[in-house]
């Protein structure tokens, strides 16, 4: 723990924590425009030791990188084609007293501004909160200061969560659309 930190500080950055983290939930993490972005959270994660979760094909478990995928957090999901992907996503939670997703809503470091809803709709389905956090490369922090309780409106709750990421930097802020 005192290494992952002392990295993470020597690295420039800094966790800022302002709310409670549910046991449940969804972590909507933005911007992502740049591979680091996971380095970064995964140090973060590993640095104050919070168990969260990203879900992958189950093939990349069962893979000869399984191991360290499994240890970074990731769970193997199989998509069942009679099943929608965010109700399979949705009962991940049901199988674990601490689950925390995270997800990069963009859906891709590239330059995006139709965020993809995936995030919204596993939360609502699974009945656990969104938890909004952002990487800022201007002032290098990390940080957890909001949570969103998915209520079915969309478009209102979407809004809000885009408006919460206007003003942080992403490492390549030409990619951050909102």
């Amino acid at each position: 723990m005192w290494l992952e930190k002392k990295i993470f500080s020597l690295l420039g950055w800094k966790a800022e924590i302002k709310i409670d983290l549910p046991d449940k939930c969804v972590a909507c993490i933005a911007p992502h425009t740049s591979n680091w972005d996971f380095f970064y959270c995964v140090m973060f994660k590993e640095a104050y030791r919070i168990q969260v979760n990203f879900l992958i094909k189950e093939e990349w478990t069962k893979s000869i990188v399984g191991g360290i995928i499994h240890r970074l957090g990731g769970i193997g999901v199989r998509r069942d084609k009679s099943q929608s992907s965010t109700d399979i996503y949705a009962k991940v939670f049901d199988n674990h007293k601490v689950m925390r997703i995270a997800i990069t809503p963009e859906g891709t470091r590239s330059a995006n501004k139709d965020w993809k809803l995936g995030f919204y709709y596993i939360a609502l389905k699974a009945n656990v909160p969104i938890i909004l956090v952002s990487l800022d490369y201007k002032t290098k922090t990390l940080t957890i200061d909001r949570l969103i309780v998915p209520n079915g409106d969309v478009d209102t709750q979407m809004a809000e969560i885009k408006a919460h990421y206007k003003g942080v930097t992403a490492r390549y802020p030409d990619r951050f659309l909102i």
